[in-house]
């Protein structure tokens, strides 16, 4: 089998893991048009009743963003909010292929406007995505991509990354990744034992304490829908997870790897939090695309996510920097400004969103990771029985 086929393969039998009769949406850029139409013949091939496809082009969004205003730019459209409800009401997979065919495109243009996007529709759709919808976000490699990685469009070059990456190299990868859920579902398990109520990243740069709820849950591999059928919604995955306090975070980090923004690649990144608040930013490259970023609304500069990843991570191994944050997040440990899980607190699941603000789990139209580990990060965590070192320079001990 092409590499390319195990990868479609990879994102339907073990990412959406298509039901026979099932609709697929499939979110895709026309720079992968290659791969979008091996995950449709995929998903068919699995019994998909039909396949959507629901296009963006890299030169057509910088049109909107040189030509409109930021009003038109977020402005709420009816008609794709009832595309969205009616997609989480008829429970259809959904698939999303991320790439930057250009990461430079819109380099230039007015960081505000760039950073614009209408916000109930994003809402929207991440309540659909945690409300049962199965779904996955899988990178798509691509010329651009390739140049922004290797500084050439070496895409076999990046192929072969994101192949070790996502275990393509390996004889059964949908297998071999149900080993690693397992895995990570563990740690996850022993995470909840210890009752946690705070978490301290230390390493070069990084001084932060963040704080956990009481009754959080810890989340690694895949998930589980409302019918009991898994999935994994990122490939690759490295990581164990949660949500924590978004009032209670102290500190500064420094971010190890690039992140890219709308489009815009932030290198050198530090972050000063105050009281749960983004309170300071400061970059090498990049730091007013952030500063609008955190605009986006109130929930914009509260963390709603915090995870762990060791030095075993595939991704970390590969030695790549992928400028895509699905794979540099599971490079190191991480925290993520912005929405929170409600999966993450016993029983917020079933509470309203205000329930959820008021219990301290973060509401926002933006979920940004930034990795802080590395070589050096160590974790500690604190709780009941005192103070645990869970990571040790960049080493899972716990």
């Amino acid at each position: 089998m092409a590499l390319i086929e195990r990868f479609a393969d990879l994102v339907v039998r073990a990412g959406i893991n298509v039901q026979p009769g099932q609709g697929v949406v499939l979110h895709t850029d026309t720079a992968h048009v290659e791969i979008a139409r091996a995950v449709t013949e995929a998903a068919y091939a699995a019994g998909a009743a039909w396949v959507e496809p629901v296009w963006t082009d890299g030169p057509m969004r910088r049109s909107a963003v040189s030509h409109s205003s930021v009003q038109q730019l977020s402005a709420v459209r009816p008609w794709a909010l009832n595309r969205i409800r009616e997609w989480r009401e008829s429970g259809v997979a959904w698939v999303r292929l991320l790439g930057e065919a250009d990461p430079h495109l819109l380099d230039g243009l007015d960081p505000a406007k760039i950073a614009a996007s209408p916000a109930e529709e994003a809402q929207a759709m991440r309540r659909a995505l945690m409300s049962g919808m199965r779904w996955v976000v899988v990178g798509a490699p691509n010329p651009g991509w390739a140049r922004e990685v290797f500084g050439e469009p070496d895409v076999d070059r990046l192929w072969k990354a994101v192949g070790t990456a996502m275990r393509l190299d390996l004889d059964d990868p949908v297998a071999a990744w149900r080993e690693r859920s397992a895995t990570l579902a563990e740690r996850g398990r022993r995470l909840d034992a210890l009752q946690l109520t705070e978490l301290t990243y230390s390493g070069e740069g990084t001084d932060l304490t963040v704080g956990l709820l009481p009754g959080t849950r810890w989340t690694g591999g895949g998930l589980i829908d409302e019918a009991g059928i898994p999935y994994l919604p990122n490939i690759p995955t490295e990581e164990v997870f949660t949500s924590p306090d978004r009032n209670r975070a102290e500190g500064v980090l420094r971010v190890t790897r690039p992140v890219v923004i709308a489009g815009q690649v932030v290198t050198g990144l530090r972050v000063t939090l105050t009281g749960g608040r983004i309170t300071g930013v400061s970059a090498d490259e990049g730091a007013d695309v952030v500063r609008a970023h955190l605009e986006a609304d109130e929930g914009a500069r509260h963390l709603g996510e915090v995870a762990l990843v060791d030095r075993e991570s595939r991704i970390a191994r590969t030695g790549v920097v992928f400028h895509n944050m699905l794979f540099d997040e599971n490079a190191g440990c991480h925290v993520a400004w912005g929405q929170s899980f409600p999966f993450a607190v016993e029983g917020a699941a079933a509470m309203t969103e205000q329930q959820r603000l008021d219990l301290g789990l973060n509401m926002s139209s933006v979920h940004t990771d930034v990795v802080v580990g590395g070589e050096g990060i160590t974790v500690t965590g604190r709780g009941p029985g005192g103070t645990v070192t869970i990571i040790r320079d960049d080493e899972w001990v716990l």
